[in-house]
């Protein structure tokens, strides 16, 4: 009778939970990804000039020249519309963790990718795009503080670190090793 319903009903939970854990980090990590890339396609000699308050004793103001790449302005602008990149991706599931990843199925330079194990789905893309976008929002301030200096691994330190949106990959039980 009534047992292994229960049980069942006890396992769903974690499973969805894991599924939305894998989901947020997946997001997170590719959202990094195509920002840096999308940083990387800017000329590093284009500036924006960033004019600060202060008038100078001969009544000029300071403006200040910085490369364009990094810039707030420039990362603000890629948060608003980065997350459309989330079509181009596709959801692998690892075989002896079941844990799912996300990839890029189409290459930024339009090289095939070996796409052996790659679920593409409107269903995935569609709650990836969604969960980028309350990424993006979410961490707005932080994205733009990690991603206005040239640093390494930002996807590790923001996704794992600073956000706990990539926890559970970090430390994973022992049991689903």
């Amino acid at each position: 009778g009534w047992i292994p319903c229960l049980a069942l009903a006890m396992l769903l939970p974690t499973a969805s939970a894991r599924r939305s854990q894998d989901l947020h980090c997946g997001a997170c990590r590719a959202l990094v990804d195509e920002l840096e890339w999308e940083i990387a396609q800017v000329d590093p000699r284009k500036t924006i000039q960033m004019g600060s308050f202060r008038i100078n004793p001969d009544g000029s103001q300071s403006v200040v020249e910085v490369p364009y790449a990094r810039s707030e302005t420039h990362l603000t602008e890629l948060l608003e519309w980065v997350c459309e990149k989330m079509k181009e991706y596709g959801e692998k599931v690892d075989p002896s963790t079941h844990r799912k990843s996300y990839v890029r199925v189409i290459s930024h330079d339009g090289t095939k990718m070996d796409l052996s194990g790659v679920k593409i789905d409107g269903d995935v893309t569609t709650s990836l795009k969604f969960a980028c976008e309350s990424i993006a929002e979410e961490y707005e301030d932080e994205l733009i503080e990690f991603l206005s200096h040239e640093a390494d691994n930002v996807k590790d330190r923001l996704c794992s670190k600073r956000t706990d949106l990539c926890d559970h990959v970090l430390h994973i039980p022992h049991d689903e090793l």
